[in-house]
Parts: structure tokens; sequence; C-alpha cells
């Protein structure tokens, strides 16, 4: 059917999935209306010389995820909810405050991609059931009846302690149980920080640039004015951080989201010297630490000068973001504070989930799994960065071998919203690294892709490898 405009890559394979691909792009773009009849599985079968079955698992794909409908006697038809402003890759969100209202974007991968390289992403199907189920058993089974009551506000006092020595051993960091308040994930204790520096006269808290693009909005949220500070290939930029009002700094010194590098030792002592020069805070996000491949990760700051540093982390990378399980490590005042703002804010964190993870931290069943997914995250970044030196040769792969993400730079003049749409089609659903700059800093940076290879397997890392390649090859062409 040449007025469907569907094409198909023969020696991709996984045809189904191409014609899908290929509807939802007629959808998204206004080239399919709602209502539009679409010929009989029978008839595109033949038109496109594939077999009606790939068609049939199309059109039920479709039909599953609400692109189409299916009725006995008026055959398959665009659905009435389908509409072209639906969410598109390529769209920029108006993040950073004072930027212009855009068109949405997509925030969270989406599942109708046969490749999902949205960034940040763990690898959800490695979820150790078997262990936390074990370790839920045994929680109930040792859980005294008093500990089912109203819980401790600043989290249950054995994953505290757990949690002291597990963070003293793995990320070098000095507190004791006291020290750690149990937070609904990182997000949480961002908030629940930055509203108690608002209340305290704090008016701007100074941010990496770039930076995560989830965490702008919710930033913005809480009252502060957000100062970009310039990210090099040392990370933060000390000396600019000391220019602005801020006494207060956002930092992933780890490994940078999202360019992935490494906040240089000499970068380290001049941040730490800030914070005590202007008696100021740095906010350490951990968020994926213990993923480091080419070496042992970098102990946190907050093991240097623990009064001025406090350490953000979950287990949203390492396990799961669903179970919104994450810690504070700060100074003995700020978590008395913190535990305060949870007694008057929500009464703390669910106990069960906090047993069940104290019991995988004290078996060293949560230590085993890390290794197994160092292990395959690593793999699979390599293949990755393999197989992108083949396909496409003319990007840049920026930042240390950590983490679950590439920072990807694009060939120079290459239009960065093109090569996210292109990939689309080839249904490939890639981030563009664009929205996480600053206004006055996004012109200024090399078109760039944040790639997230958490999701996949090699087999499919190559493919979708491959594909990205052919997008970026068509809008250099064009």
């Amino acid at each position: 059917m040449t007025d469907l405009h569907l094409t198909l890559d023969r020696t991709a394979g996984r045809l189904a999935a191409q014609i899908a691909a290929g509807f939802r792009a007629g959808v998204r773009t206004g080239r399919l209306t709602a209502g539009t009849r679409l010929p009989s599985s029978r008839d595109l079968a033949r038109d496109l010389d594939v077999s009606r079955g790939v068609v049939v698992t199309a059109y039920e794909q479709l039909i599953a995820e609400g692109f189409l409908i299916a009725r006995r006697g008026d055959g398959t038809r665009v659905a009435p909810l389908a509409r072209a402003d639906a969410p598109q890759p390529a769209a920029r969100p108006p993040l950073w405050p004072g930027e212009p209202a855009a068109e949405p974007s997509l925030e969270t991968p989406d599942a109708s991609f046969p490749y999902d390289m949205w960034p940040s992403q763990p690898d959800l199907a490695a979820f150790p059931r078997e262990r936390w189920l074990a370790a839920v058993r045994a929680s109930l089974r040792t859980l005294p009846k008093d500990d089912l009551g109203y819980p401790d506000p600043g989290g249950a006092p054995l994953l505290r302690a757990e949690l002291a020595g597990y963070l003293g051993r793995v990320r070098a960091a000095h507190a004791d149980a006291d020290q750690i308040v149990i937070m609904n994930g990182v997000a949480h204790g961002l908030s629940a920080i930055v509203r108690m520096l608002v209340g305290d006269g704090h008016r701007e808290l100074a941010v990496e640039d770039p930076t995560s693009s989830r965490q702008v909005p919710m930033l913005d949220a809480t009252g502060v004015r957000l100062a970009p500070v310039p990210v090099d290939s040392e990370g933060v930029d000390v000396a600019a951080l000391a220019r602005t009002q801020a006494r207060a700094i956002l930092v992933t010194p780890a490994h940078q989201y999202p360019t992935g590098v490494v906040l240089s030792p000499g970068r380290r002592a001049q941040l730490i010297a800030w914070a005590r020069d202007v008696n100021g805070l740095i906010i350490e996000d951990d968020y994926d630490a213990e993923f480091r491949y080419d070496r042992e990760p970098v102990g946190c700051l907050q093991g240097v000068d623990p009064e001025r540093v406090v350490l953000l982390g979950s287990v949203s990378k390492a396990l799961a973001p669903a179970l919104r399980l994450g810690w504070a490590a700060a100074s003995p005042k700020l978590a008395d504070r913190l535990r305060t703002y949870r007694a008057q804010n929500d009464l703390g964190a669910p106990v069960l989930d906090q047993y069940a993870f104290a019991n995988l931290l004290s078996t060293g069943s949560y230590d085993r799994h890390l290794r197994t997914m160092r292990r395959q995250y690593r793999a699979r970044r390599d293949v990755l960065v393999e197989a992108l030196g083949k396909y496409a040769p003319s990007v840049k792969v920026h930042g240390v071998s950590a983490g679950i993400h590439l920072y990807v730079e694009l060939p120079p003049g290459c239009d960065e919203d093109a090569v996210v749409m292109a990939a689309a089609n080839f249904g490939v659903s890639v981030a563009g690294a664009s929205a996480m700059w600053s206004p006055a800093r996004s012109g200024q940076a090399p078109p760039a892709l944040v790639l997230g290879y958490g999701r996949l397997s090699e087999t499919r890392l190559t493919q979708a490898a491959e594909l990205l390649g052919r997008a970026i090859a068509q809008e250099a062409r064009g």
C-alpha cells in the first residue's frame, strides 16, 4: 500500500515490529487520522510481500496499545483517541525557569518502541524476585509486632545500621546509623532538603549544566532559583560556581549526568573548599556509583567532609525505581531536621520493604546482585560502544566506563531533533541532550544523544546501533 508509506528493511528482521512502528509514526505525524480505515491483514500482507501472520501480529500489538480498533463488520481503523499531537520523542519540554512553552515530550520510556534506549532505565527483568521474596519472608518471620505500628520517621533502625556499614565499605561514606534517614528515593530526599534550604533563606541553588531533565521541574517547584554551572572534562567548574550567589549545589561527582565525566581530584578539593568558604552545602546525588567498570568507584564526597556534604542514594538503578527506597547520609543536625520533616509530612517509609532490603544487605545478597549486574551492564556497554563504532563511526562517545547510559556527540551540523525522530521511525527510542542544557548553553553545545543500554540485550543493542546509524546517516544526507 504505497499510500501508507510503510517501508521495510528485510535484512533487519522483526517485520511485525517495523510495520507497527510505521503505523505509529503515521498516527503521530497526522498522516493517519482518527477513523482511517486500514487494509485487511490479508491485503496488506500481499502488498508488503509478507506473511499474513506478520501483519496480524502488528495489528494486534497496535490494538493493544490503543492506536487501532477492530470491530466485526467494520474492519480495522485508527482509534478515535489517537491524535497527531501525541507526545513526540523529538520535542523539547520547557524545563528551565523562564523558558517559553514547548510541545509535550516523552519523559518516560515508550513501550511501543521495539528498541527502548531511553536513559536511566535499569534492566527491570533482572530484578532479583526470588531473593526479594526470600528477604520478605525472612523479615516477616522475625519482625517484632510493635514494628508494624507507625514507623520511625527516620527509617527502620535495622536498615539504617546496615546502610551505615554498607556505605562506609562501598562508598567510603562517614556516617553512623543516626546520620542516615530513609527517604522515598533520591528525588524525595532532594526535594525535602531544598525545601528546608528555602525555608532557611536560600534563594539560589547551583546545578550542573547539563543536568537531569527530570530534576529541573521538581527543583523549580520548591521555589528556589536555579543557577546553572558549566561542566567540562573535569566535572563542575568550581570557579564559575564561586561567581554565583548560591551557597548550595547539587552535583553528581562519581559519574556526572548526563556527560559521564568524573569530578577530578583537583575539582573535588576546590568544591569542598568552596563549601567551607561560603558556609554552604553540597548535595551529592550518588545515583549509579555502584556501576563503575574500568576501576573501583571513586569514594563519595561525603566521606571527605560529612558536615558540608549530604549523600543521597537509592536502589532505583540497582534494583528497581518502583521500590521508592532511598537514603540521605547527612550531618547529625541535618539528619535530625530530615527526620522531623518526615514526621511532619508523611510519617515515614513502608517498614516491610525496609526490613527486606536490610536482609539483602546483611546476607550479602545485595552485593551478589550488584556483581551480576556490573558484569551484564559492562558487557552491554562494551557491545554498544563497539557497534556504534561500526555503524555510526562519525559519533563520539563521552564519559568513563560506568553507569547505564552513554553520552554520544553527533557529527557537527547534525540536527539533533531530526535524528531523534528518524531513530523513532526506525523503532529506536532515544533522548536528545539539548533539553538537559540550560537555555544559555543549549545553543552552544554540540548535538548529542543520551542512550540507555540497561534494558536491551547485547544482540538487540547491536541491532539498535545499526538502526541508529541509519538514522544519523539519513539526517546527514538530508
